[in-house]
């Protein structure tokens, strides 16, 4: 796979809606686009999910940035790859960091498909024609706007609501929700506001027949997860504590969760995220395609990730006009009925639209390798 030339871009959009988490409301999304080129006509796209700020994860814009120039670029011209496998392992050396890892693994794993003259679904060994998907609705000023939002999403025929909770804003919601939507299939993801000091409290979820509560302990946490567990019914994913495949290893021994998140720059890429998925087929765990409130070539990774089989549950890849004005794909991700066509094109199946990536474009640098 010859690398011939590498750029960035540090991209600035504005979301339609303030997303609105325990951790604190985000509105405008910096990340950076790489293009991967290989000297003979193809360009792969990676997109970083980093944030502005470390709450997520201790990964942000700027980190991501700087990992990039200074190590990840870097390696990637000393070393020679037959297949976007040999990413992963060529990063080894370098600790975490995982965003910065999957967004240009991202890219060339693009390039990779369009050298091949296939789609990155079917090159990461997918075989669906669509995909199901589910919507994640921030926390909102009043129950009334957060049941027309829920009201709004069925009717587009979203499959899944998943909603955020917080201490202060979580089993009277819900309960309110479910009283409306007495049928709707309804997830709760806490990104880890709670502590088993509140394990009476989270039993109440009980009564409430959801699908799943995310994360609702430490971030970093596998053990305390498997003691909430055993005295819940309601199934508990593990999101931030899932790094890597060992990490749902320990956490499949321990009884921890029964559902995975998996995110492709949590995790630190597609072929981690394809190793995970993998071993929780073998195991029978449920997993699904977790969102980072990517533009559309990160949907696009998405949308090719959840094709591999295990993806039984709806992901977060909502449609892009419903967190953009204008998306930088063309055509833009688009949902029917709740579910998204899987595009057939070489790659990620979508043309960048080079205007509107312009228009968001506050920094650009070209890497020669």
């Amino acid at each position: 796979m010859p690398l011939k030339k590498i750029v960035l871009r540090k991209l600035n959009m504005r979301l339609k809606n303030p997303f609105i988490t325990s951790f604190g409301t985000t509105q405008d999304k910096e990340f950076f686009v790489i293009e991967v080129y290989d000297g003979e006509g193809n360009c792969g796209y990676g997109e970083s999910v980093a944030f502005s700020e470390p709450w997520y994860t201790e990964e942000t814009v700027k980190t991501t940035q700087h990992m990039l120039e200074d190590f990840l670029i870097p390696i990637l011209k000393r070393s020679r790859l037959t297949h976007p496998n040999d990413v992963s392992k060529v990063f080894q050396p370098i600790r975490r960091n995982n965003m910065a890892k999957a967004a240009i693994e991202g890219a060339i794993w693009d390039l990779y498909a369009k050298r091949e003259n296939v789609s990155l679904s079917i090159a990461l060994g997918g075989d669906k024609k669509k995909i199901e998907v589910g919507i994640s609705i921030g926390i909102q000023p009043t129950i009334k706007d957060l049941i027309e939002k829920i009201e709004d999403a069925l009717q587009i025929g979203y499959k899944r609501i998943k909603l955020k909770i917080k201490p202060g804003a979580d089993i009277e919601v819900l309960r309110e929700v479910r009283s409306h939507f007495p049928d709707t299939a309804i997830m709760a993801d806490a990104n880890s506001a709670y502590s088993l000091e509140d394990i009476n409290h989270l039993k109440k979820l009980d009564e409430l027949n959801l699908m799943m509560i995310e994360q609702p302990l430490a971030h970093d946490d596998i053990v305390e997860h498997a003691k909430l567990q055993k005295e819940m019914d309601t199934p508990i994913c593990l999101d931030e504590s899932i790094h890597s495949l060992e990490d749902v290893r320990k956490a499949f021994e321990l009884g921890s969760c029964k559902i995975i998140n998996i995110k492709i720059g949590r995790v630190g890429g597609l072929t981690e995220a394809k190793r995970i998925h993998d071993f929780c087929q073998e195991h029978q765990m449920e997993v699904w395609c977790g969102g980072m409130l990517e533009a559309g070539i990160g949907r696009a990774h998405n949308i090719a990730l959840t094709t591999l089989p295990q993806f039984v549950l709806p992901g977060d890849t909502a449609g892009s006009q419903n967190y953009w004005e204008k998306d930088i794909i063309t055509p833009e991700v688009v949902v029917e009925q709740g579910m998204i066509e899987v595009p057939i094109k070489p790659g990620i199946g979508f043309e960048i639209n080079k205007k509107i990536m312009d228009e968001f474009t506050e920094w650009k640098k070209e890497i020669a390798i």
